[in-house]
């Protein structure tokens, strides 16, 4: 099989329901958002590689960049085009179940941090300001997926998923600058 088909070549792309949208439509912007952020993930997975502390934190946003693939088949099948099968194949985290998964480990990074009394700039070192990074992607993600999700075109969960996905990522940065024994740079 090719890399390339060439079906795209008139500015257009499919859906997972074989619906064909502009590459520009608001899904494709949920979709490239989505998908720079688990590539940003990647990015600080690697910064993290060279730490035997990072070890559980890779192992935690490698399962995050597989519920970021689920949560792309979610957008990709717009739920009021979509039949019965495509819909039950791409629902995302109707019980919540990976958002409690981030607010456990939200909670066990924030018991090891020093209490946040004022606002940190991106810092600490790589691993940190790579995932800073991710955090503002992260961010952006949910600004594109805001429209979906208030349209009804994919579930409330991704929305509420990529919230709370962003509350980890900002403790996971902390985490890794205290980590490397790098103090955060305060705003002033």
């Amino acid at each position: 099989m090719k890399i390339y088909t060439k079906t795209g070549d008139k500015g257009t792309s499919g859906l997972y329901n074989g619906e064909r949208r502009d590459k520009d439509d608001v899904i494709f912007e949920a979709l490239g958002t989505t998908d720079e952020l688990t590539s940003n993930i990647g990015l600080s997975t690697e910064f993290l590689m060279d730490y035997t502390w990072g070890l559980d934190l890779i192992k935690q946003l490698t399962t995050i960049q597989c519920n970021l693939q689920d949560i792309g088949s979610n957008i990709a099948t717009p739920r009021e085009h979509s039949n019965a099968v495509r819909l039950a194949q791409t629902r995302f985290d109707p019980d919540k179940v990976h958002v409690t998964q981030l607010e456990n480990w939200i909670d066990e990074y924030d018991k090891k941090l020093p209490k946040l009394t004022k606002f940190i700039l991106p810092s600490g070192g790589k691993p940190s300001a790579s995932l800073h990074v991710t955090r503002s992607v992260c961010r952006r993600a949910e600004r594109r997926v805001q429209p979906l999700t208030r349209d009804g075109m994919c579930e409330e969960s991704v929305g509420v998923y990529l919230n709370r996905l962003s509350d980890f990522l900002f403790v996971a940065a902390r985490w890794a600058a205290q980590s490397l024994g790098r103090e955060e740079r305060i705003y002033k």
